[in-house]
């Protein structure tokens, strides 16, 4: 049938996908860190204190003392195309796009900072993609993160009349091609050392103890794939915890923790994997990359080795295909 003349321009029928990742400040300057913690840190699903408590701590303290901090750090992982986090999700994007062809838009969106997952949803419905996967790359979930950036997600669907159809993306904790693919990563790092390692590091980005009380599977998912991890690569893993923040009791054991507990007990040649982290930044650069071998080595350990992130490498991209495949099921023919 054809449209009347005045009709408004309809884009032809397609499909988008969205990889979500938490997000990064837009440069490394206190000002744009400040800005970023100020999003990240009124969360609700991040800090769950009442906000009558929180705010003033957080615009009285944190935010005239922490941005100056982190953006020196930030400046010792940046890059010329922007922080890490940012350029490889950008990468993984742009890698899936040319796995799907044209019926699928594959793009990119962060739940804190630039592009917005909402302003995102909108500029794939005003292409015409009536279906939208929602692809948060957490591996583990936790309402912090997957929960949060969903969250968003759906703010932004309020507020349009024409509302494509939603599927998400399940944590893929133990997911087989996610496991061999972390698998991979480890065996190609352990080719390239010089020493074999007394002890192989498992660390997940820590979340308050009160989390796992309250019921988010984060703590078991992290713990089941460090298990699934460690079959199937036949070597034991010691799983530690990173990235405290605040007074609140923390999943232990802690990362700094145990870089001096396992020092202490002999260890001297440690390898690190960070397996709930899609993709490096400031926590895997930064936090475990330097400051994690200062620590280390001033413990009394001699070699100290990091395992990068899946990133946008041929497995890491093999296996976010196969998910996304299958979670677009019915939507596009498989292969």
């Amino acid at each position: 049938m054809k449209l009347p003349a005045n009709h408004p321009p309809v884009a032809q029928p397609k499909i988008g996908v969205i990889v979500i990742n938490l997000g990064t400040p837009d440069a490394p300057t206190p000002s744009a860190v400040k800005r970023y913690l100020k999003q990240f840190l009124s969360d609700r699903r991040v800090v769950e204190i009442p906000p009558i408590i929180w705010q003033p701590i957080l615009r009285g303290i944190i935010l005239n003392v922490r941005p100056k901090k982190s953006a020196h750090a930030y400046q010792q992982v940046w890059t010329d195309k922007g922080s890490p986090l940012a350029a490889i999700t950008t990468a993984q994007a742009e890698a899936l796009q040319q796995r799907f062809g044209d019926r699928v838009l594959v793009v990119h969106a962060m739940r804190y900072g630039q592009p917005a997952i909402g302003d995102v949803i909108r500029d794939l419905k005003a292409k015409g993609c009536q279906r939208i996967l929602l692809a948060p790359l957490y591996p583990q979930y936790s309402g912090a993160t997957t929960g949060t950036a969903q969250d968003e997600a759906f703010r932004a669907l309020m507020d349009m009349r024409w509302q494509p159809a939603i599927r998400t993306l399940p944590a893929y904790h133990d997911d087989p091609a996610y496991i061999a693919a972390l698998k991979t990563s480890v065996e190609k790092r352990l080719a390239t050392l010089d020493f074999e390692p007394d002890a192989i590091l498992a660390s997940f980005h820590g979340m308050p103890q009160r989390t796992l009380e309250l019921g988010d599977p984060y703590h078991c998912h992290c713990q089941k794939t460090a298990r699934l991890l460690s079959e199937a690569l036949g070597r034991p893993l010691t799983i530690s915890f990173q990235s405290r923040f605040g007074r609140a009791k923390w999943l232990e054991p802690s990362t700094e923790d145990s870089f001096v507990a396992l020092a202490q007990k002999n260890i001297r040649k440690l390898l690190v994997i960070m397996p709930g982290f899609a993709a490096d930044c400031l926590e895997t650069v930064e936090e475990i990359g330097l400051r994690g071998r200062d620590v280390f080595l001033a413990a009394g350990g001699t070699h100290y080795a990091m395992v990068d992130c899946l990133n946008d490498s041929p497995e890491s991209i093999d296996f976010l295909e196969q998910m996304i495949r299958r979670e677009l099921a019915g939507w596009i023919a498989s292969r």
